[in-house]
């Protein structure tokens, strides 16, 4: 009896295993992506000035591309801001004015199925989106006139589109050291590397960066642990730098003095 008890429990762990395991493997895009959609005919409804631009990614696919130009007569640069995994550039419109109130632009895009931006969601076309954006960005400005700053999910295009082109400085809000490895902390049991449609090796990205790096990261963070984001700080060149926000959490680090005083000294220099 003892032996059919054990049999049967090994079949529900098999049987739960390979359910969850299908179901994310299924679903995986609606766990990691989380966008908003526009209709075409629509509007963002953005409160800033801007200048609404369409990025052609391929021949069936475009971005849309806010532009947020500064008012300051001396134009410092651009800031290249790649958001997180929600919503669309309205939801991150609210970050706009730090950077435009120092003197740079913010050119902020949308994802395939984000907004209204189309396309297919894939890595290699996020990759590849963000590499027209940056072509762009080098017709208006010098590489050391480009920050590219990536927030959440976004730090993994970001880390990848500043190791392969060269810009003033890389900044980095609430990282992963990679998406394997952040699924990972949840799902360990699962062999993830094969599994896994989106890799995200900012680890493997920040290597080849030649552009100083700024990292911050909240203690509290309940999205994506600071364990998690910290073991990127081993990797990092002598002149770089992890900043460790204390009782920071994933969404209110701009609410910290310290994060706001750091922007604004990076980019005032």
């Amino acid at each position: 009896m003892n032996l059919q008890k054990a049999i049967s429990s090994i079949k529900i762990i098999a049987i739960t295993y390979a359910v969850i395991g299908i179901l994310f493997y299924t679903f995986q895009e609606k766990i990691i992506f989380n966008p908003t959609k526009i209709e075409p005919e629509s509007s963002y409804d953005l409160k800033h000035a801007h200048v609404p631009v369409w990025l052609p990614v391929d021949e069936s696919s475009k971005s849309f591309l806010a532009q947020f130009n500064t008012t300051d007569t001396f134009k410092k640069g651009v800031v290249l801001y790649f958001h997180g995994n929600k919503g669309n550039i309205k939801r991150y419109e609210r970050f706009v004015d730090r950077f435009n109130n120092i003197g740079y632009d913010v050119w902020m895009i949308d994802y395939p199925g984000y907004g209204k931006s189309t396309g297919e969601l894939t890595e290699a076309n996020l990759y590849e989106q963000s590499l027209q954006l940056y072509k762009l960005a080098r017709t208006q400005f010098n590489p050391d006139q480009i920050i590219i700053y990536g927030k959440s999910m976004g730090t993994g295009m970001a880390s990848q589109l500043a190791s392969v082109r060269d810009c003033k400085r890389l900044i980095l809000e609430t990282p992963y050291y990679s998406m394997q490895s952040l699924i990972g902390m949840y799902m360990w049991m699962y062999p993830l590397k094969s599994m896994l449609k989106y890799h995200f090796y900012t680890n493997e990205y920040l290597l080849k960066v030649t552009a100083p790096i700024t990292i911050m990261h909240g203690t509290n963070d309940g999205v994506i642990p600071y364990r998690n984001a910290v073991r990127l700080a081993a990797i990092l060149k002598p002149i770089d730098e992890f900043i460790t926000i204390q009782n920071g959490a994933h969404k209110n680090l701009n609410d910290f003095p310290l994060m706001q005083q750091k922007i604004d000294s990076l980019l005032s220099k």
